[in-house]
């Protein structure tokens, strides 16, 4: 049994290093491969899940058991022979490498550097190896939408799947580099309007943000197309719909929850928001639910687009 994917252009890119997949193969072995090597920037990534056999280097040789994973690189002279009684089946992945075109000052690559300086490793896999093999052939297999990308985002798992088992316990000296200012922004906004509607207040958020009032309205506007108080209707009115559908929450208690002063105030805003009262609301909703038809067209309207009969 024999699968072979070659001929296929699948080039991806880690940190400084171009990779290009010349064969991906999976094969149960049922003769003696001779030794052979490769030629410069050339890896051979070899897993076995299952079966035993032999693999000989030109200085060793190594029992292959269940679960064994080698890499064989530049120079690396390899052969292997299967146990006849029990063949091993083997996932092997051939990758040619070259450097990357460099811009300006070049970046740290922990994970090529220690890939590309080890030219030949062997051990159990602790990395999950076997579920990603059988996903990059599934996707080889199948060609379902946006295959290409997968199989190269699978082989770059790999890659690091592979160093991570050199050194299971080695810590990364590169990190993330920051949000830019703009991106910090979006998520404060959100954050602030998503869980702390019962309280908003238009100073607090700029006093966040670094902004001044008049500045954060403009933010605002720029990216919600909404100003201060019609995010802050928007945040309440659709936490109030939601605290409707528990019909064992009083609405004098959501109004108290929302950092409303009254029920009545609670019940006029959410009027002059959704077209109709909260304990209409609720019958809606109860109603809808006995019959499965759907709430008032107006109050769906309303709920959707979030825009207010009038400001508050």
């Amino acid at each position: 049994m024999r699968t072979l994917y070659t001929d296929m252009d699948i080039h991806f890119t880690i940190e400084n290093t171009q990779i290009h997949a010349l064969n991906i193969v999976q094969e149960r072995f049922a003769r003696t491969i001779p030794a052979h090597s490769h030629g410069n920037g050339c890896y051979e990534i070899h897993y076995i899940p299952f079966g035993h056999g032999t693999l000989r280097t030109k200085d060793q040789t190594y029992e292959i058991v269940p679960d064994t994973l080698f890499v064989t690189g530049p120079h690396v002279e390899h052969a292997q022979t299967p146990l006849l009684q029990d063949p091993m089946q083997e996932y092997c992945v051939y990758l040619k490498t070259s450097p990357a075109p460099r811009h300006g000052k070049p970046k740290s690559s922990p994970v090529m550097d220690l890939f590309l300086s080890t030219p030949f490793w062997i051990g159990k896999d602790s990395q999950g190896i076997h579920g990603l093999m059988q996903q990059l052939f599934q996707e080889l297999e199948h060609h379902y939408l946006g295959y290409q990308t997968q199989v190269e985002l699978l082989l770059s798992q790999l890659l690091v799947a592979m160093v991570r088992n050199y050194d299971q316990h080695q810590i990364s000296r590169t990190v993330f580099a920051r949000n830019n200012l703009a991106d910090s922004k979006s998520v404060i906004i959100d954050e602030y309007f998503l869980y702390e509607y019962q309280a908003l207040s238009l100073e607090v958020l700029s006093s966040r943000l670094n902004l001044s009032p008049r500045q954060t309205q403009r933010l605002l506007i720029q990216h919600y197309g909404k100003n201060f108080q019609q995010k802050k209707a928007q945040a309440r009115m659709s936490a109030a719909a939601i605290l409707l559908s528990d019909s064992s929450r009083s609405v004098a208690a959501i109004a108290e929850d929302l950092g409303y002063s009254s029920a009545e105030h609670f019940s006029s805003a959410f009027r002059n928001y959704y077209g109709v009262s909260p304990r209409e609301y609720r019958k809606g909703l109860t109603s809808s639910s006995r019959s499965s038809t759907p709430l008032p067209a107006a109050s769906l309207q309303r709920s959707r687009t979030g825009s207010p009969a009038r400001q508050w």
